[in-house]
């Protein structure tokens, strides 16, 4: 028999059938399973998909609005804009930075500033979509890159708006700068809920009025639907929501007298505050050395930002709001003033002022050698009697002159509408507790109490708080919050918005102990510590020298500025409003190591009363070694 003949063909061809029919059942259940999903996404989620086709097609760019202006008083542009192009890299989209950078120099002038800046943009800008490495382009350099675009995936000309600051340093810490954001600036629009408004963003205001007043200047953030290729290049607009311009703010400063005030302080350091008592807006707000802001603009670079940090001099540091110093004499009107409410003292109360006053076994020494001789109320104030107020702190106590003083705003922020306000310090033995951990630390010592009636001691006051408290003083106890804006000038609407004056309380005075104390300070103009710095003054001010210790003495040692290192040496500090019935100006100036009060801050008052009042532009300031005007 032959072996085809033991071939079941019939059971082979039942096998075969089954096989096939295996097959076209999972054929058939894969068609199925395909025309489910393909009702599934063509018809059921077809909207979902649809949307998202148009989003890779269809790219939202957002528009970062123009930010608004600051002016002066006058109208004075401050801080303004203009449209630039900047070569951008985004470092996301880049593999070897190092090497396009080095290939991008070879078609653009990038300078070795440039890249240091880019790396220190890139160090705090980690999550940046891009990044500056050339700002300001030429029309030849975009020129030239554009015919280079295609090696350079990553790399983008764009257009961008800068700002710009005109009078460089002057007001410096007024207006503030603003610089790239960060991502602590990210998580702070975040916090504040408006963190959708700043896209497309890339700068924001880090100090003074533009970032105090950040919201109102930047605006409204626009966008376009730009429909794109495969290769994300932009071909046509579909539609455009328009940026809304930020808006203008208006200052109450006068840039003219802010020049003045910066010219006369040279190269020294200090602050000058000036306000309208009626007001609380602030005329003229310096904090000397300043620093100019458009170097801030495009990043500062690390050698510029080494030179401004290390700087001994300090000239980021807002002294007007953030440094504290010791009052020294200024403090006496003040002093004076609370013995007059309290009863502690009448204006024909006097004594004999030997040059010194002792207490405890130690003599406090006065600013005169000898002595005063016989001194009342007024002639302590017009002379400037140490011995007299040491008598007086002693028989007030420290409870009652820090009561006493708290009204008047200082020891606490002013509110100010700028950040970074100081506290300042107005001793007490509640502040003394908190202040020290080891409890002989925290005990008020009655000698403690001496130092303070001639404003030194623990005592440490910003400018701002003095300029408060000397404009509270000459409107007969009426005290506005400093404000630095005028108004704010919406462009969509047309609308102003003015900043109202704010009255922080009314401090209840006795008219006739006001009137004293104003007369006594202007008998310091007429014939006390400075009568030399306003002799022929055509109008009526009231005044007080002060001159603050920056190192101790030892007792009995005389001060001697020739023997002590400059920045050791005493703070030369001066208080005026004028006129004297009706002021419309008060002030508050300090020069840092500048000796008597009559010499150095002085004259500074007197340039801005003389400016303020009479329109009269000061000559050249005279040099730092003129002899002394005389002790305060």
């Amino acid at each position: 028999m032959r072996l085809t003949e033991l071939k079941n063909h019939q059971r082979e061809l039942y096998q075969f059938q089954v096989r096939v029919g295996f097959v076209s059942v999972a054929v058939l259940v894969c068609f199925a399973i395909l025309l489910l999903r393909f009702t599934w996404l063509q018809i059921v989620q077809h909207d979902v998909y649809h949307a998202k086709a148009e989003d890779n097609r269809i790219s939202i760019v957002p528009i970062a609005p123009n930010r608004g202006l600051i002016l002066d008083r006058n109208g004075v542009v401050l801080a303004r804009n203009y449209s630039a192009y900047t070569l951008e890299i985004s470092p996301s989209k880049i593999n070897d930075l190092e090497r396009t950078i080095t290939e991008l120099a070879e078609v653009v002038d990038i300078q070795p500033r440039d890249r240091s800046r880019f790396r220190k943009l890139l160090s705090e800008s980690r999550n940046a979509d891009s990044l500056p490495i050339r700002n300001r382009l030429t029309d030849e350099e975009v020129a030239r890159f554009a015919a280079n675009r295609f090696r350079f995936p990553g790399v983008e000309i764009r257009a961008r708006l800068f700002r710009q600051y005109p009078y460089g340093d002057t007001a410096s810490h007024v207006i503030g700068y603003i610089g790239r954001m960060t991502d602590r600036d990210i998580e702070r629009l975040e916090e504040q809920g408006v963190s959708a408004n700043y896209r497309g963003t890339d700068f924001v205001g880090k100090t003074g009025v533009e970032a105090s007043y950040q919201n109102e200047l930047h605006g409204s953030t626009g966008f376009e639907q730009v429909e794109i290729d495969a290769g994300g290049r932009g071909i046509r607009t579909l539609s455009r929501t328009a940026a809304q311009p930020g808006n203008n703010i208006t200052l109450t400063i006068d840039i003219k007298l802010q020049e003045i005030v910066e010219q006369a302080f040279g190269d020294r350091r200090g602050a000058l505050v000036a306000i309208d008592p009626a007001s609380g807006a602030i005329l003229a707000f310096v904090s000397k050395p300043g620093f100019d802001p458009n170097l801030f603009v495009d990043g500062i670079d690390p050698q510029s930002w080494a030179e401004l940090n290390n700087s001994p001099d300090r000239p980021l540091n807002n002294r007007a709001i953030a440094g504290v110093y010791p009052p020294g004499s200024t403090f006496k009107p003040f002093m004076a003033l609370a013995a007059l409410e309290s009863g502690k003292r009448h204006p024909r109360y006097t004594i004999s002022d030997p040059g010194y006053y002792e207490f405890g076994g130690r003599r406090f020494r006065d600013s005169k050698p000898g002595g005063n001789g016989s001194v009342d109320l007024y002639k302590s104030i017009v002379v400037s009697s140490d011995t007299y107020y040491y008598q007086l702190a002693n028989d007030m106590g420290i409870d009652a002159i820090a009561a006493f003083m708290k009204q008047f705003g200082l020891g606490a922020k002013t509110g100010i509408d700028l950040e970074g306000e100081a506290i300042g310090v107005l001793p007490s033995p509640e502040w003394k507790q908190r202040r020290f951990r080891r409890p002989e630390q925290q005990k008020w010592y009655a000698g403690e109490t001496i130092s303070i009636g001639i404003g030194q001691g623990y005592n440490a006051y910003t400018p701002v708080q003095l300029a408060q408290a000397v404009a509270a003083l000459a409107n007969g106890g009426a005290m506005y919050r400093p404000h630095l804006v005028a108004h704010v000038d919406h462009l969509r609407s047309g609308d102003r918005r003015y900043i109202e004056p704010q009255l922080i309380s009314q401090i209840s005075l006795k008219p006739e102990n006001v009137e004293f104390v104003k007369n006594a300070m202007a008998g310091v103009n007429k014939e006390g510590t400075g009568a030399r710095a306003f002799a022929g003054a055509q109008y009526s001010s009231g005044g007080k020298t002060g001159t603050a210790q920056v190192i101790g003495m030892k007792q009995n040692e005389k001060y001697d500025e020739r023997k002590i290192a400059e920045r050791h040496r005493d703070h030369s500090l001066f208080i005026a409003f004028a006129p004297l019935d009706n002021p419309k100006i008060a002030l508050m100036t300090i020069v840092e190591n500048g000796g008597f009060g009559a010499r150095a801050a002085a004259p500074i008052a007197r340039a801005v009363l003389d400016y303020w009042l009479l329109g009269k532009i000061p000559p050249a300031r005279k040099s730092a070694d003129e002899d002394d005007a005389g002790e305060d």
